[in-house]
């Protein structure tokens, strides 16, 4: 356990976003086993402290962060493999993951921040660049290990605990318990072509148009986000087969036969960015009308396009606690001017769908039930119910914190 007065305190309190670097909490318990976690739950519990988990302390909202007991998981990081399943500690980052699992030529669908922590991301969904090949990184769990909020500890999968396994699938982080280990279903780690393509930011209105029409119908082995920034319009990704731009022909540069840990650590080369960003976003099932852009361009934020569609698509709504199987793309408004995000975002809300990626929580929802969880909402309050009776687990905008 450490407290403020420990010199490691501030090192590992601070989480990865700059604007929560401000919250301390009363105590850190650096976690290395399951038996540390049920322990530091057992301190919380007997002194009233509410409790948070981090894995790579990447929320939006700040929810791996608190003034109580923030409970380090860092240590929890092993990964082996057998028979092609995965298991993997919840404190492993994506980059320790990906060279982990590549030494067994296997890797899982997932996202491209390194420092990412495995178990936010899978709780939340996981977008990836494998994902419209293989499905959200959720859609790949097969098992979870889960420390309750009374001490008890559960292995979770189809057969065993088959409520909570479904909940921890796309629900979003923190909501049941502390998740210890998960259990992938591994897949081949495939040599990829890394792409990008970049155009005049005076192009933007038109390379927006004919992406928004065509990354979400591209074929599986293709992943082409789109990011337009205050110099440049920029198309990247990655492909499995031989690239083709479809209608798009701008500036291209090509990386070819890269293992998928170089493409990954290709796609976060570059100085580190400390600034305090803002952002909300929304998913979209059509695409935006040409005067909507127009406003968008004017907006002065930073405007990041995500195709889904592909494998994400093809699971049904109720499968998994993840329901938005049905959006073509994701738009984020990013900017250190949270006016502009906010104007900005509400210039394409009246042409979204209303649905939320559970991964970028937005503090600004009222009615944040159906954006985040859609249908799905009432059965998670009954198993929220099952498993966290007493709410010990709880933020704004966590499941049943409307009650």
């Amino acid at each position: 356990m450490i407290g403020p007065d420990d010199e490691l305190y501030d090192v590992l309190r601070r989480p990865a976003l700059p604007q929560y670097r401000d919250i301390r909490p009363l105590a850190i318990a650096r976690c290395a086993s399951i038996e540390d976690v049920v322990e530091a739950l057992a301190y919380a519990r007997s002194n009233g402290l509410p409790v948070a988990p981090r894995g790579g302390g990447h929320c939006f909202a700040g929810r791996s962060s608190t003034t109580g007991l923030l409970l380090e998981l860092s240590g929890l990081n092993a990964i082996s493999v057998q028979d092609g399943l995965a298991t993997i500690g919840a404190g492993a980052r994506l980059a320790e993951v990906y060279r982990g699992l590549h030494e067994y030529a296997l890797t899982i669908p997932a996202g491209c921040g390194p420092t990412v922590g495995i178990a936010g991301l899978t709780l939340g969904g996981g977008l990836g660049l494998l994902g419209r090949r293989y499905g959200l990184t959720c859609d790949r769990l097969v098992a979870a290990t889960v420390v309750l909020a009374d001490g008890t500890v559960v292995t979770c999968d189809e057969d065993r605990e088959s409520d909570l396994f479904w909940a921890l699938r796309g629900s979003g982080g923190g909501q049941f318990g502390v998740v210890t280990s998960l259990v992938f279903a591994a897949v081949p780690s495939p040599a990829a072509t890394l792409f990008s393509l970049t155009w005049p930011r005076t192009r933007a209105a038109e390379v927006i148009a004919a992406w928004q029409t065509w990354a979400p119908d591209a074929p599986d082995e293709l992943t082409a986000s789109l990011t337009v920034t205050l110099d440049e319009v920029r198309v990247f990704g990655a492909t499995l087969a031989p690239f083709d731009p479809g209608p798009l022909r701008g500036d291209v540069h090509l990386r070819d036969d890269l293992s998928w840990p170089d493409l990954k650590r290709s796609l976060s080369e570059g100085p580190p960015d400390d600034r305090t960003i803002f952002s909300k976003s929304e998913f979209f099932r059509s695409p935006l009308p040409a005067d909507v852009i127009t406003d968008l361009l004017d907006s002065g934020c930073e405007l990041n396009f995500t195709p889904m569609g592909g494998a994400y698509n093809r699971v049904p709504v109720d499968a998994t606690a993840f329901p938005h199987r049905t959006e073509r793309f994701l738009l984020e408004h990013a900017s250190p001017d949270q006016a502009a995000v906010r104007r900005s975002w509400s210039t394409a809300h009246p042409h979204a769908s209303g649905r939320v990626y559970p991964n970028f929580p937005d503090p600004d929802l009222t009615d944040w039930q159906t954006p985040y969880h859609g249908p799905n909402y009432p059965r998670l309050v009954s198993i929220k119910d099952k498993y966290d009776p007493d709410g010990v687990f709880h933020f704004p905008q966590g499941i049943g914190a409307d009650r």
